[in-house]
């Protein structure tokens, strides 16, 4: 209790430094991490958006491409879902999340694709693009060209996992097009991203998408998360015969991600309920939606740096880095288990949130 109370300690001081003392280097790429955008699938309505253009790191949510492509290459006939694929050293290599998979494995593309969906394994994901492709960078550029064709217009891949890369970006508006595209064009395989559990090797890994078991409807697609973005969530659920498709970016922890994507995806339904509550269609977005509020800090998740420094390496200084709620891994790794403190919460009530572009404005005398 004393650690984490001078964790929060530690961070508030960080915070009232980096916007009072002139000076200090204060600099983050796509610090404003935080987006978010709505969309009836059935007729591509926008039903809400916030920051849906601005660009954003998708983290796991990149697999959702590196499996469309594979999908197309299996209606293509290039490969089946029995086969099997080998691995190279350069994907067994890859950091967590993973299965751990060595040079003498081979996966089939059924499980590779259930390996993606669930454990979002990131040697599986190298695996398939080497096998499509020959390279993970051949691979990156087909996954952007497919998705220029797609319309997803703002987006750039470098990689076919999500682990970071200050290139790879996108938009939420880009995601929403691509899961729906997928859902549109591949949904005989759409199936594979609501399995719940996946086994291989002796071990049993369940879905880091527990919207799947809690939000009536769910039934995919993915999650994402590294230090760069934040925690990360494209979903779609249907009822009574109506499909949604929710984004959001730059999440501070698993559990608050999960409970604003609720949120939205109930706001969603909420605007097809009885018209005669609101008579007038246009309306009933802006009125369903107007409950729904921005994550309480939503700049929170960004990775400002402090005299050259990242600004959560001041806080390490003086946080047991093996304390359960601060150990994340980069990947999307094992985020059922991660939920950082409410430090906005329990922060001193006098202090503004953490901006970027406060400071900035600040420093300019605007």
């Amino acid at each position: 209790m004393v650690r984490h109370a001078w964790s929060r300690l530690a961070r508030i001081l960080l915070m009232v430094i980096a916007m009072t003392v002139p000076g200090l280097s204060l600099q983050a790429a796509h610090a404003e991490k935080y987006a978010a955008i709505v969309v009836d699938a059935d007729s591509g309505e926008v039903l809400h958006e916030r920051f849906a253009d601005d660009p954003r790191y998708p983290a796991s949510l990149t697999k959702v491409m590196t499996l469309y492509l594979l999908f197309d290459a299996i209606d293509a006939g290039e490969i089946a879902l029995t086969d099997t694929m080998k691995v190279s050293r350069t994907a067994a290599g890859q950091p967590p999340s993973n299965l751990r998979l060595k040079t003498t494995d081979r996966i089939s593309v059924e499980d590779a694709i259930a390996a993606l969906t669930t454990k979002s394994a990131n040697d599986v994901a190298v695996v398939i693009a080497e096998r499509l492709a020959g390279s993970e960078a051949r691979f990156a550029r087909a996954m952007t060209k497919k998705a220029q064709e797609l319309g997803l217009y703002n987006t750039t891949f470098k990689n076919a996992s999500g682990l970071p890369d200050a290139a790879q970006v996108s938009t939420a508006r880009d995601l929403a097009i691509l899961a729906a595209a997928l859902i549109a064009n591949h949904d005989e395989y759409y199936h594979y991203f609501g399995t719940q559990k996946f086994s291989w090797g002796g071990l049993t890994y369940r879905t880091h998408n527990d919207l799947l078991k809690t939000v009536e409807g769910v039934d995919g697609i993915k999650t994402g998360y590294t230090r760069a973005s934040g925690f990360n969530l494209m979903t779609s659920a249907t009822r009574d015969g109506r499909r949604v498709i929710a984004v959001m970016l730059g999440g501070t922890t698993a559990k608050s991600r999960n409970a604003h994507v609720t949120d939205l995806v109930e706001a969603a339904f909420a605007t097809f309920s009885d018209p005669s509550f609101v008579p007038e269609p246009s309306l009933r977005p802006s009125i369903a939606f107007a409950a729904v509020q921005t994550p309480l800090n939503p700049n929170a998740a960004a990775e400002p740096m402090l005299n050259g420094r990242r600004l959560s390496e001041f806080a390490a200084d003086v946080i047991d880095s093996t304390d359960e709620d601060v150990a994340i891994v980069e990947g999307d790794a094992e985020e059922q288990a991660i939920d950082l403190p409410a430090v906005a919460a329990s922060a001193a009530p006098t202090l503004p949130p953490f901006s970027v572009s406060a400071y900035e404005a600040r420093q300019l005398g605007h």
